[in-house]
């Protein structure tokens, strides 16, 4: 019998190397090795970084709709810039949508929904001890990476798959943000942890003016408002 595939195709090598490639990109970005506004030249980025012409573009792509790169009218790309005007609509929007989430998941989600966000508060803890004894490049990713799982799971049970994809964006685009304040050691990691604890019990009690103000005040926090 003929397997026949409907509008989609099976993952190829192709599709491997775009992602290994979108992630190393992306990580240079977040720390600064590839700077805000600084041109991507093709060839440029595949000495750097390897493959072909056609996964460099994919890769560009990808990146493009995320918002951590944009095209140019030259046809060409660059990294987005990094301005205090930036900072400060990625803060609007990530209030705005977060917060709805949250709101949402709290009239919405069970006990199974709570569980997964005191287990992922836990790791965001872990996370932070961890990136405070080493503070290297591996460990911060996977500081902002428990961070993340830690929004993405606030707002799982929102029953909005688009609510979670525009979180989801506008997380990943304020990431430089982030780890510049880590990188600087501008973190208040103890205000952190009182917040992670008000959250908790909040959500518990389901006491949603509670958990909305801890979580814009860990928005503001996050992206040093």
């Amino acid at each position: 019998m003929v397997n026949t595939l409907l509008f989609g195709r099976r993952k190829s090598d192709d599709d491997t190397v775009v992602e290994m490639l979108a992630s190393a990109i992306r990580r240079d970005i977040s720390f600064g090795v590839l700077r805000p506004d600084q041109k991507l030249k093709l060839a440029d980025l595949r000495q750097a970084y390897g493959g072909s012409n056609h996964s460099m573009r994919e890769t560009l792509r990808i990146l493009s709709s995320e918002g951590v790169v944009e095209a140019t009218n030259q046809r060409g790309f660059r990294v987005t810039s990094a301005t205090e005007d930036d900072l400060r609509d990625i803060l609007l929007v990530r209030l705005e949508v977060e917060k709805l989430g949250l709101k949402r998941s709290l009239e919405r989600g069970d006990v199974a929904w709570e569980s997964r966000v005191i287990a992922v508060l836990h790791s965001v803890s872990r996370a932070d001890a961890t990136v405070l004894k080493n503070p290297d490049d591996v460990t911060a990713l996977e500081w902002d990476e428990a961070c993340r799982d830690l929004i993405m799971t606030l707002i799982s049970a929102s029953g909005s798959p688009r609510i979670s994809d525009i979180a989801a964006q506008f997380y990943g685009q304020s990431r430089r943000f982030r780890l510049a304040l880590l990188r600087e050691g501008r973190i208040d990691f103890a205000a952190r942890a009182a917040r992670r604890t008000e959250l908790q019990n909040a959500i518990i009690a389901r006491d949603e003016a509670r958990a909305l103000g801890v979580l814009e005040d860990e928005i503001g926090a996050d992206l040093g408002a």
